[in-house]
């Protein structure tokens, strides 16, 4: 009989694609603890991705910046003995560390939990603070196959994956509007749709002829070359019909005005215009999403949404969209193992062609129009 736990704290602060990632493990524990209380630790600027969130209990942030210079600062080690009482009267009699470094695991242990689960990296010795770890085997080599691993170790049973991405009204709204101005110049008709459940007259869901390229990223080496995002745009608009958005951080948008540059049809930057959920309402409703590997990419994946997504050194085996390998374009993509990153020139992001990547993209929207 598996255990009955009354609290249950979820560890995976950051980043963004590896929170998104770990919303199977968060839906498969309260499946398989339905009573259970379930909080997670998550860093402030990820916490939007989780809010309203209907399996989950309490947020607890999760300020890493801020908590750094703990050892340096009697107001940041002020904040980090916060943080570390909080957990202790969360009275947690389970711990789930999906990050697997040093500072998240011994935040683990700090907070005073017996029963601590997480995973074996090779890079930390994180594991020492756990009372239950699991080494990674090539039959789980995807993080979250993993995680269900972890789960299962924990006494949980109801294990199948189910992303949710629950949509916020409000969000919803203002993506609707942000995307009626930036693309007034290039669809010549835009559709909205009542849902159900509104009031009549009231527009809940939308209907744009658009695909969304993301092509930033924290590390500059998973980037595709800016010139082929532009030719794709523009193949995606003389071709197919399509509007086209450009989604990103702020410190993106350089990069998207570069795209925009080259390419002779219109690009919406959207770089740094949206919340992280008004980000999730604008990726809900392309008709096709093409991205590097990251977090934005990530969560079109979660959304079930047609993707193409490219990746070099990090692993898709891994970290790719869960059991969808027709949206992926890397190198050696099925044969990988269980490196969690590659030094094989081989696979660095420039040797991706543009004909590689546009026939993926043809086969993704022939599977929308089937």
């Amino acid at each position: 009989m598996p255990e009955m736990y009354r609290n249950i704290l979820l560890i995976k602060p950051s980043s963004l694609g590896d929170i998104v990632m770990a919303l199977p493990a968060l839906a498969s524990l309260r499946r398989s603890f339905p009573q259970a209380k379930i909080s997670w630790l998550v860093r402030p600027e990820f916490a939007p991705i989780i809010e309203e969130h209907p399996h989950l209990d309490e947020i607890i942030l999760f300020d890493r910046k801020a908590l750094a210079s703990a050892w340096r600062h009697p107001g940041a080690f002020g904040q980090l003995m916060d943080l570390i009482h909080r957990l202790r009267r969360g009275r947690f009699d389970a711990v789930l560390d999906l990050q697997g470094l040093f500072r998240t695991a011994s935040l683990a242990w700090l907070s005073g939990c017996k029963r601590r689960f997480g995973p074996v990296w090779r890079r930390e010795v994180a594991h020492w603070f756990y009372t239950t770890k699991i080494p990674p085997r090539l039959e789980w080599v995807h993080v979250i196959d993993y995680y269900r691993k972890l789960i299962e170790a924990m006494g949980g049973s109801d294990l199948g994956v189910e992303f949710i991405l629950p949509e916020k009204p409000a969000a919803a709204a203002s993506a609707r509007d942000l995307l009626q101005r930036s693309l007034k110049f290039q669809v010549s008709s835009v559709k909205f749709q009542a849902g159900a459940g509104t009031a009549e007259g009231e527009v809940s869901d939308f209907e744009l002829p658009y695909a969304a390229i993301i092509p930033g990223s924290a590390q500059v080496s998973k980037c595709w070359p800016a010139d082929r995002f532009a030719a794709l745009a523009d193949r995606l608009a003389s071709e197919h019909g399509l509007a086209v958005v450009a989604t990103g951080g702020k410190s993106e948008s350089p990069m998207i005005e570069q795209i925009q540059r080259l390419a002779k049809h219109p690009i919406a930057n959207l770089a740094g215009r949206t919340s992280l959920p008004e980000l999730v309402e604008v990726l809900r409703h392309t008709r096709l999403v093409v991205s590097n590997d990251t977090g934005p990419g990530h969560i079109a994946a979660a959304l079930g949404r047609s993707l193409v997504m490219m990746f070099s050194w990090s692993n898709p085996l891994r970290v790719g969209p869960y059991g969808r390998p027709e949206c992926v374009v890397a190198r050696d993509a099925a044969s990988r193992g269980l490196a969690i990153k590659s030094r094989d020139p081989r696979h660095a992001i420039q040797n991706i062609t543009f004909d590689e990547v546009y026939a993926r993209v043809v086969e993704q929207l022939r599977r929308v129009n089937l």
